[in-house]
């Protein structure tokens, strides 16, 4: 009887352990450069991510686009010469469900330049879930210095003139959301999707 139970906890550990990781690492594992197409209203975007400096942050913007939470989300705050930032909000300005806050991975050498996709965060370093954003122009003062800097994880290797008509579309202050720099006419993301491995 002894040995019977021991057999079943160890057959159940061994399941509970089994269990793929839902963390995004299973998403092409072993593929360090994953890419994903952007489809918004205003063309497509192709981004290739870096997981081997940015693991963490790859793995979790895989996730979301994974489940396709990015679906049908805006694109809420346009700075000219500075970001576009999206990933958080439906198209009603109502907060997305998150996973848990990921490990600012912003000393991993990857810049704030051009045509790179960031993390967006709050105050603290390590508060970044699951909006991000596309810098617009070489963002030096988002990388780490004396402080933590925002996490590059990518960059756009298609559709950079798509960006460059997002930076420059009319913004305000949109009374609905409580916030400025929303544009006027919704960015909207319709669909993220993970292309294969080249």
């Amino acid at each position: 009887m002894r040995h019977y139970l021991l057999a079943t906890i160890m057959l159940i550990s061994s399941a509970v352990l089994a269990k793929p990781a839902d963390d995004g690492s299973q998403i092409q594992e072993g593929n360090y450069y994953p890419r994903v197409k952007l489809e918004t209203t205003m063309g497509d975007i192709v981004v290739e991510l870096d997981r081997r400096r940015a693991p963490i942050t790859t793995n979790n913007f895989l996730r979301y686009v994974d489940k396709r939470s990015y679906e049908d989300t805006v694109f809420h705050r346009v700075i000219p010469g500075f970001v576009v930032q999206g990933g958080g909000y439906d198209t009603d300005y109502r907060e997305k469900p998150k996973f848990p806050e990921i490990f600012n991975e912003s000393g991993n050498g990857m810049k704030n330049g051009l045509y790179t996709i960031a993390m967006a965060r709050q105050n603290d370093p390590h508060t970044a879930n699951r909006q991000f954003f596309f810098n617009v122009n070489d963002n030096t003062s988002l990388d780490p210095g004396k402080d933590w800097g925002y996490a590059v994880f990518g960059m756009v290797v298609s559709g950079e003139q798509v960006l460059d008509a997002m930076a420059e579309v009319e913004t305000e202050y949109n009374i609905q959301f409580n916030q400025p720099n929303v544009p006027v006419e919704p960015i909207i993301l319709k669909k993220a999707t993970i292309l294969p491995p080249l």
